[in-house]
Order: structure tokens, then sequence, then C-alpha cells
């Protein structure tokens, strides 16, 4: 598949009007194309890598990218689709249409198309469906579900993914393990909607003001707080994976350590959430100075579970307790990464 930019450039030279102003003339096609016509204003803005930014006032809303079309053969497997799928939604396409190379989809190919826009894709929707292809709608983003949001969210759910987990060990409650590994998919289908904006952030620097971040580079950041959140997910669902395999509750002592370790991580992951949509970097470093104390409590916890439980659970359990350290470990990369971002707090004004 090729893909073509729309991006032009023209050469204009800048021109000295009166004593403090310099002029320069704009294309007339492009003037036209934009709608704008002579008399209106539009905004000078100066950026941050020494460049110009001219946007008309009262900017229409973002165009996408258009529409694409992806063939698919009967030899693709259903993961194969499912990861072309993900990297268009990513591209900010509005208009995806798959199509068979041999003309007409599979019932399989369909179902994994249909299931794909359920589980994975924030703002999408199947509006054709035939044996001849099916045509999916994205949306370029809501207005009320910004990148903050959906991250926003992403904590919440991750957090309650983790506690619940938590709370299916101590009462060996495998249905709750089982809602906790469902609930995983909540959290991807909101981490490929934030790396969708971010990506258009990267490209347009209106809807990177609108985040409330000041260069492409913290995008960057942004993206790796989306994806430590995913891990941390992804940890809870290991953990309630333990849960399914266990045979026997636990002892009462071991199951209350156990608890005050999780309880430590999960504190720390909240509050890295909180310091990144504070802007605080003191709460950050908190965070990170507070998170190497994981390793020390997770050496006593093992310790004390070695003597106290079978062989089957006890190596259950060192899974676990691993998952929860890792979480910590994660806050504390959230944190460090708040940190970089919010670090002209440290910088005394003049």
């Amino acid at each position: 598949m090729t893909l073509i930019t729309n991006q032009e450039e023209e050469a204009r030279k800048i021109q000295f009007s009166g004593r403090s102003s310099y002029m320069i003339a704009l294309p007339k096609r492009w003037v036209d194309e934009i709608g704008l016509k002579a008399g209106d204003q539009v905004l000078v803005i100066r950026q941050t890598n020494s460049s110009l930014l001219i946007v008309p006032k009262g900017l229409a809303p973002l165009k996408s990218k258009g529409e694409v079309t992806v063939y698919v053969s009967p030899a693709d497997s259903a993961g194969s689709l499912v990861r072309k799928l993900v990297s268009l939604y990513l591209i900010a396409y509005s208009l995806i249409h798959v199509k068979s190379t041999e003309g007409k989809l599979t019932s399989t190919q369909r179902d994994t198309v249909k299931e794909a826009v359920r589980r994975n894709f924030v703002g999408t929707e199947v509006i054709a469906d035939s044996i001849d292809g099916i045509t999916i709608q994205v949306l370029l983003g809501f207005p009320e579900l910004s990148v903050e949001n959906a991250l926003r969210r992403m904590f919440l759910i991750t957090a309650s993914m983790h506690r619940d987990a938590v709370r299916a060990l101590g009462e060996l409650d495998q249905d709750a393990a089982q809602g906790v590994m469902k609930t995983d998919d909540e959290v991807d289908r909101f981490s490929l909607y934030a790396i969708r904006q971010l990506k258009v952030a990267v490209e347009n620097d209106r809807v990177l003001r609108e985040m409330g971040l000041t260069t492409p580079r913290d995008c960057l950041g942004y993206r790796l707080i989306v994806k430590s959140v995913e891990r941390v997910a992804d940890h809870a669902t290991k953990i309630a994976q333990g849960v399914l395999s266990l045979k026997r509750p636990l002892h009462k002592t071991p199951l209350e350590k156990i608890r005050g370790l999780s309880d430590l991580a999960l504190s720390l992951f909240e509050e890295s959430g909180r310091s990144l949509f504070k802007r605080d970097y003191d709460a950050a470093d908190r965070v990170v100075e507070q998170a190497k104390l994981i390793g020390a409590t997770q050496d006593d916890l093992l310790k004390a579970l070695a003597g106290s439980e079978r062989l089957e659970s006890y190596h259950t359990l060192r899974l676990i307790i691993e998952d929860i350290r890792r979480t910590a470990e994660y806050a504390s990369d959230i944190a460090e990464i708040v940190l970089n971002l919010t670090a002209e707090q440290t910088v005394a004004k003049p």
C-alpha cells in the first residue's frame, strides 16, 4: 500500500513595510482552498522550533486524512488483518475500506473486522458490511474525550483492575478474576485512541496546544505514559490469571502481606497519575523516591512466604508478587516522565 502525503511548499520573499512590520504574500490558491478572503483575520504564532504558524482565526475543525483501502487475501491470518487495521487507525484515516484480493471477504474475515472495531477502536463504527467488503468510519476525535481524559479513564480502569485482582486473590473468586481479564480490552481501546491523537498532535500545532502541550517532544512523554499504564493493566491481568491457577485459599498472614505490598504499589500508581494531571513536580518526585522501597518489601514478603505456602502455591505467588512490584516500577517510570514535563517548575524565576 502506497501513501501519498498532501504537503506542499512554496518559497516567498519577505518584504519590508513601514518601520515595524514585514509582509509576506500568501499563494492565492492556498487562500482560496482554505476559504479565506480579503479582510479575514489570521493568527501568526511563533513556534518553539523557530518557525511561524499562520492559522485562520476561528479555524474550522481538523480534516482527517480521508479514506484508504486495504486488501486482504484468504491466506492472511486474523492477527495480520487486525494489525493492518490498527496501523491505519493510528495514522488517522476517517474511512477504511476492507476488501479481498479474491473479490469476496470470507465470513471469518468479516467477523474479525467487526470484532476488532468493537474491541479495539474508540470512535469507530461499521457503516457498510457485505461480502464484497466492509467500510469502517473513524471519527477524528471527540472534543469531550481529549488525550488527557482518555488517560484519566485508563488510570481509573487500570487501578480498579489491580484492586479487583488482589481482592479476587484473597477470596479465590474466579468470576472476579475473569472480569479483570475482560476489562483489559477497555484499557487497550483507550490506549490506541490516545496514541492516535498524539500522532495527530505531532503533525498539527493547533491540536498540540489544545492538549496543553508545548512541543512535539512532549507527545513522546505522553506516549510512554500511555504504554506504562497499559503495561500495569497487563500485570493486573496476570494477577487474575494467577488466581485462576490456585486451588486453595491463602493463609491469613501471607495474604495480608501481599495486600500490603499491593496497597503500596497501587498508591504509587494512582499518585503518579495525579502528579501528571496536576503537573506537580514535587508529587512526582515523591513517587520516584517511595518506589525505591518496593524491592526490600518484596524480599521480606518472599522470605515470609517460603515456609508458609505449599510448593505449587508458592511459585504462583512469586509471579503475582512480581506483577505487583512491576506495577510500582511503572508508576516510578510515569513519575519520571512527569518530572521531565514539569522540570521548569524547579527553575527560579527572576
